[in-house]
């Protein structure tokens, strides 16, 4: 039963559908989440799987320039109040700085990686011990560009969210205002190019079930319902590819005719959004979650 609790909370914290309607969607999908998710947007009763709906934990996301090298990391704490203290703070840029001058690619690895205060793991070990909390690298990413490249970092509400753009052309305004961009829209890709054909190919397949179930579409040509539904497909993919998303500052004309005004094209970009995908304890609804799956 516990197993099944735990798939309609995901299911609900996933989709924001209600609580019968992921019970259903799950006992029509034999209980296999992705599925249920497919399901839901066919019905019309889940828009997307949004990343924004995840459970959240606490700590801080950061973004260090330094020449033609940059990083992007995040830290965890178990609580809000310590990752705004002055302590914790202070050992991630420490712990930022020794990434940014190395060379790992894991997170197993940036444990043994220099800092001005000793290994990254000792750090986040002595920080913990101070706060009396776990300490945790999460993960990070590591950018090169060329001279002829510039980066956009972009911090936002003190490290909840950090962003880091890599642009051909432009300048640092401009690359800013991308990973601004990034940050406030949470685009998936830059553009359709980079998206693989499956995806594209899922998305449609969404959008014909819910054409087909629509009562409107009834009798409908197949012609006619086809074209609605590339541009439905269309209007889906906008929303995760950077280039194609309204710019934030304007909030009128893409964010391409932007790019295009200031002679850049984005290269690629990073985000996180600090405990996105880690959930905490259990909230007190588990007990309305069991009620809805009683009986299966």
């Amino acid at each position: 039963m516990s197993s099944l609790i735990e798939k309609v909370q995901d299911l609900r914290a996933r989709t924001g559908a209600g609580m019968m309607d992921c019970k259903k969607a799950l006992v029509e999908c034999g209980e296999d989440i992705d599925k249920a998710i497919d399901w839901l947007r066919q019905k019309g009763i889940s828009k997307s799987a949004s990343k924004g709906n995840r459970i959240a934990a606490e700590g801080v996301s950061t973004v260090i320039v330094d020449g033609n090298k940059a990083v992007i990391a995040e830290i965890n704490s178990e609580t809000d109040f310590t990752a705004r203290n002055d302590r914790f703070l202070h050992a991630v840029k420490v712990v930022a700085e020794g990434l940014l001058h190395s060379d790992a690619k894991t997170v197993e690895e940036a444990a043994n990686v220099a800092t001005a205060e000793g290994p990254v793991s000792e750090v986040l070990a002595a920080i913990s011990f101070a706060t009396g909390e776990k300490m945790t690298l999460r993960r990070f990413e590591i950018l090169e560009k060329n001279d002829d490249q510039t980066f956009g970092p972009y911090i936002h509400m003190g490290g909840k969210i950090a962003a880091l753009a890599v642009i051909n052309g432009g300048n640092a305004d401009v690359a800013k205002d991308v990973a601004m961009q990034v940050a406030s829209m949470n685009p998936t890709y830059v553009d359709r190019d980079h998206m693989p054909a499956a995806e594209v190919e899922h998305e449609r397949q969404i959008q014909l079930e819910l054409a087909k179930n629509d009562p409107k579409n009834a009798g409908k040509p197949e012609a006619i319902i086809a074209k609605m539904v590339e541009g439905r497909v269309s209007k889906s993919l906008q929303e995760v590819c950077l280039v194609d998303q309204i710019y934030f500052r304007d909030g009128q004309s893409k964010v391409s005719a932007f790019l295009k005004s200031n002679n850049a094209v984005v290269d690629r970009f990073v985000r996180y959004a600090t405990g996105e995908g880690i959930e905490k304890k259990k909230d007190n609804w588990v007990a309305e979650v069991a009620a809805a799956t009683k009986g299966l």
